[in-house]
């Protein structure tokens, strides 16, 4: 009998404490609330320490001085010398950290003006510093000129504009004495204990954020970080049907929206998706920019439109000057965005992905260059062309001055063929993809011609390719051909995006409007459908269907009577029912 009792009261035990355990981590349950997928649009900002160099390489982000530094990037560490002196070290920006022009009511206006549901603020950055007066760390914003809690009046100001409250939060630091990351190979644990958590609970206690943004976490697992405790601990503090958070929380963790950064969008709606990406190449200020390295109106409304079609949402990065104004240009695009909005949210805000998100058209461009060595993290191979899903086809002529074995390497992300040509004949057809490299020798004669041909493949992420001849002594030299390298771009490039929203159906053109409109719909619409452009819903657009295809009459409409600009969205009325 007391064996028995014993053998009870373990099972008991055992069951108990799994129950305790399931519950701890409860908020696997939850789901996620509704107004994250319906919004479509938040802003992200990132402002800090690094708002003051704002500069780095127009392929870098500039929120990683501080990273340059330590790494011994000599761009950063020579501008930083010119500029600020030989003794100047990264935290001495401190001293001249003034905020000055920032104006938290200011810009709440502007970003609910944009059209955004909620905004992503960075209380704390890779490299430490808080902006906001956190116990844990004198690297904050009270021990600078500004002296304001930062984070705590522009939470006020969001919520007083009707605007949700998300906060973004670097998990890891380069320099904490606790642990630097990416220096400090063991010994994590403490600085996850004594630092990260409590900082952490910190900003949740004081801010009660609906939304965190958790980053830095990919060198570490979420088990390490004890990331379950810090996402069920915003939960309990917030609300279940309130919170969300995304999903850099640490190797491991299938949980929290996905976001996909300087990319075309997924194709997965399994769960929420935001886009996270800058106005430009960078998320905080990088004064090295040109113009052209930011989003025109036209491609930010296209870009944006895009990504909604497919069911997800845009992330879309702010960076502000180090005195805390947000540079007029990036005013006026967001302004802009938010005029387009003002007319046409009914198709955006609260809609979901139609069984066909896109119709597309196949795209060429030229793009000629003296050698192939090229690495675009975030953005494409020419104006107006998509970061993924896009190919190359470059070809050269190749002269040789002596006999022998030329040693060819090419790299390339996600895979490039190489053939090389003699009258007429292929010599060599080999394949690089992003895990192997190929390395190949061959001889090749003094006196002829060969005729070199690259066809680039990219699909998503990162897009690089490059060319080297390598010599006896293993030195790479990009590959010239003898008059440059001729290439052709091709890609897909969307026409009329869908979206669907309240049973009817919406069919955005992202192509100048002409006399007529022709849409590809494999089932027929009801005879009673109305269509109607945004803007001009008191004028019933005729139409007739044939083929698979709509074809909307759109010779009676003035100029006047279109009033978007950029994108044009119709509405065909109980399309769906």
């Amino acid at each position: 009998m007391r064996r028995f009792t014993l053998v009870a009261f373990i099972c008991l035990f055992l069951s108990l404490n799994v129950q305790a355990q399931e519950k701890e981590y409860e908020f696997y349950d939850y789901g996620y609330p509704t107004w994250f997928d319906s919004a479509k649009l938040g802003i992200m900002i990132h402002y800090g320490l690094y708002s003051i160099p704002s500069y780095s390489g127009k392929e870098q982000y500039a929120e990683w001085f501080y990273k340059g530094l330590i790494s011994e990037d000599t761009l950063r560490i020579n501008f930083q010398k010119n500029v600020f002196g030989d003794k100047f070290e990264y935290f001495d920006y401190m001293k001249l950290f003034k905020a000055e022009l920032f104006d938290a009511e200011q810009w709440a206006k502007l970003f609910k003006a944009s059209g955004a549901k909620y905004i992503v603020f960075t209380t704390k950055h890779h490299d430490g510093f808080c902006l906001y007066p956190s116990r844990y760390t004198d690297k904050n914003v009270m021990n600078t000129p500004a002296k304001r809690d930062i984070v705590g009046l522009l939470a006020e100001a969001v919520r007083k504009e009707g605007l949700r409250l998300g906060l973004y939060y670097s998990l890891t630091e380069w320099t904490n004495p606790l642990h630097r990351w990416t220096v400090d190979s063991v010994g994590i644990e403490e600085y996850v204990e004594k630092h990260m958590h409590p900082q952490f609970k910190e900003i949740v206690d004081n801010y009660k954020p609906s939304y965190i943004f958790a980053d830095g976490d990919w060198d570490f697992s979420y088990k390490t970080f004890g990331s379950e405790n810090l996402i069920q601990y915003l939960f309990d503090k917030v609300g279940k049907d309130e919170v969300i958070v995304n999903n850099r929380w640490g190797n491991g963790l299938d949980y929290g929206h996905k976001t996909p950064e300087y990319s075309s969008g997924i194709n997965d709606n399994t769960r929420p998706w935001s886009e996270c990406r800058s106005l430009s190449r960078s998320f905080a200020l990088n004064r090295n920019s040109s113009l052209q390295d930011y989003f025109t109106a036209k491609e930010l409304i296209h870009h944006f439109v895009q990504l909604v079609s497919l069911g997800g949402g845009l992330m879309l990065n702010v960076a502000p000057a180090a005195d805390g104004q947000i540079p007029l240009l990036q005013q006026e695009r967001l302004l802009q965005l938010g005029e387009w909005l003002s007319l046409n949210g009914e198709a955006i805000y609260g809609s979901k992905a139609w069984e066909k998100s896109q119709d597309k058209e196949n795209v060429s461009a030229k793009m000629n260059c003296d050698v192939i060595d090229f690495d675009w993290v975030r953005n494409g191979p020419v104006a107006g062309a998509s970061e993924d899903n896009f190919s190359i086809d470059f070809t050269g002529d190749v002269s040789i001055d002596s006999n022998g074995t030329y040693n060819f390497l090419l790299e390339a992300d996600d895979m490039a063929t190489m053939e090389i040509l003699h009258k007429g004949k292929v010599i060599l057809s080999e394949q690089a993809t992003k895990d192997k490299a190929l390395e190949v020798a061959v001889k090749l004669k003094q006196g002829e011609k060969y005729k070199v041909n690259i066809h680039y493949k990219e699909v998503d992420i990162d897009a690089s390719c490059h060319l080297y001849v390598v010599s006896k002594d293993n030195k790479k030299e990009p590959l010239r051909a003898d008059k440059g390298w001729q290439g052709k771009v091709r890609w897909q490039k969307p026409y009329i995006c869908f979206t669907k929203n309240q049973g009817h159906l919406y069919a955005i053109a992202l192509n100048k409007l002409g006399k007529d409109l022709q849409i590809k719909l494999n089932e027929a619409p009801k005879k009673d459908m109305q269509v109607v452009l945004l803007g001009n819903e008191d004028i019933a657009l005729p139409w007739t269907y044939n083929d698979g295809k709509i074809t909307i009459d759109l010779s009676n409409l003035s100029p006047k009577d279109i009033k978007s600009d950029y994108a044009w969205v119709f509405r065909l009325t109980d399309y769906l029912k």
